[in-house]
């Protein structure tokens, strides 16, 4: 089993900045990816940015240049930093972990952090 502990979000301003961590913890041989979904009321989940264990990352259209993903291998940590938030980044944002046991690989959500944007 895997334990995700999210942290971080809240209420900002438009133009304003918060910075999304989200914490892996458990019994696993290593993590294959470790990525940000958000879901805004009414909507479907939507993957905002992911990190794969070779330093690669890929970013939805509506957020590049505006935010970016970072990880910590020894913390088996990943972070989210948003920059120049928008109303419409308001949503409430999961992590999602990937991780591999033996020949298996397993997935596990995060709890949900909300961030609302609004002035």
């Amino acid at each position: 089993q895997v334990q995700l502990v999210e942290s971080g979000g809240g209420l900002v301003q438009p133009g304003g900045s918060l910075r999304l961590s989200c914490a892996a913890s458990g019994r696993f041989d290593s993590i294959n990816a470790m990525d940000w979904y958000r879901q805004a009321p009414g909507k479907q989940r939507e993957l905002v940015a992911a990190v794969r264990s070779g330093g690669s990352t890929n970013y939805a259209d509506s957020v590049k240049g505006r935010f970016t993903i970072s990880r910590d291998n020894a913390k088996n940590t990943v972070y989210l930093q948003m920059n120049s938030l928008k109303p419409e980044d308001t949503a409430v944002y999961y992590c999602y972990c990937n991780v591999r046991v033996s020949q298996w690989n397993y997935q596990f959500w995060g709890q949900g952090a909300q961030v609302t944007v609004s002035s």
